[in-house]
C-alpha cells in the first residue's frame, strides 16, 4: 500500500474555514475512481500546522469512515514535540489507519542524534507502520542518509518520504540500507519519475490532488520499467509541478481543486491566505496545458 501515487490530501473548508465533509467525501471518490494508490490525511498539504488536535483527529476519522475500505489511508501524525507526536500515533490505532506518516521535528532544529531518538520513540509506542518525512524547505532540519538507514532499522518505520528534491539521496540510501524492504518515496513532483528510476517506489504527490489518473499512471509506468514514458508524462505535467507552488502549498492546489469542481470552496486559514490574483491565471494557464481545462 506504500507503493504508487499516494495523494497528499488537501483538507477542503467551508467559506467560515469549518472543514467541508460533502467535499471531503467527493475528493476521497475522486481518487479511487482515479486509481490513487494511499491518501495521506492531515499532512502539510492537509494543513496540520493551523487545524486544531481535535479537528486533525477527526479529518482523519471521518477520511477513514468516508473511504469505507476502498483506500488506505494514512495519517499525518508529525509534531515538534516527540510527547505530541507520540500520542496523535497512538490516538490512531485501532481506527483502520494504515500507517502514518511524521514529518521531522520543525523550528528546534535537533542534532541526528535527537532526529533518531524522536522517531525511535515514536515507533516504539505504536504498532502502526510508519514513514519518515524529510523536508528540509519546510522545517529546518534535514534528516542525513545515515539516520534515516539507523531508523529503517526499527521494526515498524518502513519508509521514507524524502522531499528534498536532490536525486542522489536515493542511492546514499539505498547504500546504506540493511533493510531490503524499506520502501524510498519521493516528496518532490517534479523527479518523481527520476526517483522511482534510482530504486524509489513511489510520490507522496500534491500534483495528485488534481491530476490523479496521470501520476497513478506515472507511477505504474515506472514501477513496469517503462520509464521513457514515464518521463515523457513526467514532462507533460510540468506545469503543475511547478506551479502549483507559486504561492506556499496548500494555496494553489486547493485554488486548483475548486476550479475543477472537486472542491466547493477554496479557504485556507491564516497565516495562509487565498491565491491572489495575480497567481490565479498562471495555474489556470498550468491545468488548462495538460487537459484539465
Amino acid at each position: 500500500m506504500f507503493t504508487g501515487s499516494l495523494v497528499a490530501l488537501v483538507t477542503p473548508m467551508d467559506s467560515k474555514g469549518a472543514v467541508d465533509r460533502a467535499s471531503l467525501k467527493k475528493l476521497i471518490d475522486y481518487h479511487v475512481a482515479s486509481g490513487t494508490a494511499a491518501i495521506v490525511s492531515v499532512g502539510t498539504t492537509g494543513e496540520s500546522a493551523t487545524l486544531a488536535h481535535d479537528e486533525h483527529i477527526d479529518v482523519v476519522l471521518q477520511t477513514v469512515e468516508l473511504a469505507d475500505g476502498r483506500i488506505p489511508v494514512v495519517a499525518g501524525t508529525g509534531a515538534n514535540a516527540t510527547s505530541e507526536a507520540i500520542s496523535l500515533t497512538q490516538r490512531f490505532s485501532n481506527t483502520g489507519v494504515a500507517g502514518c506518516l511524521t514529518v521531522t521535528p520543525y523550528y528546534n532544529k535537533p542534532t541526528q542524534e535527537g532526529l533518531y531518538q524522536h522517531f525511535k520513540a515514536i515507533a516504539e509506542s505504536s504498532e502502526l507502520p510508519q514513514i519518515l518525512y524529510n523536508v528540509p524547505s519546510r522545517t529546518g532540519c534535514d534528516m542525513l542518509p545515515e539516520t534515516i538507514a539507523r531508523l529503517a532499522n526499527i521494526k515498524n518505520i518502513v519508509a521514507v518520504k524524502e522531499a528534498t528534491g536532490n536525486l542522489s539521496r536515493v542511492s546514499q540510501i539505498q547504500v546504506l540500507l540493511d533493510n531490503k524492504d524499506f520502501v524510498l518515496l519521493s516528496g518532490d513532483d517534479a523527479s518523481c519519475a527520476d526517483f522511482m528510476q534510482l530504486g524509489g517506489k513511489g510520490v507522496i504527490s500534491v500534483t495528485a490532488n488534481v491530476a490523479a489518473a496521470e501520476m497513478a499512471e506515472l507511477c505504474r509506468l515506472a514501477a513496469a520499467g517503462n520509464f521513457a514514458e514515464a518521463r515523457r508524462l513526467n514532462q507533460r505535467l510540468m506545469p503543475l509541478h511547478q506551479d502549483l507552488f507559486i504561492e506556499a502549498n496548500p494555496i494553489p492546489v486547493k485554488w486548483a481543486c475548486k476550479v475543477l469542481g472537486l472542491i466547493t470552496d477554496d479557504t485556507v486559514r491564516l497565516p495562509m491566505t487565498p491565491l491572489s490574483d495575480t497567481a490565479r491565471p498562471v495555474v489556470e494557464r498550468a491545468l488548462k496545458s495538460v487537459g484539465l481545462l
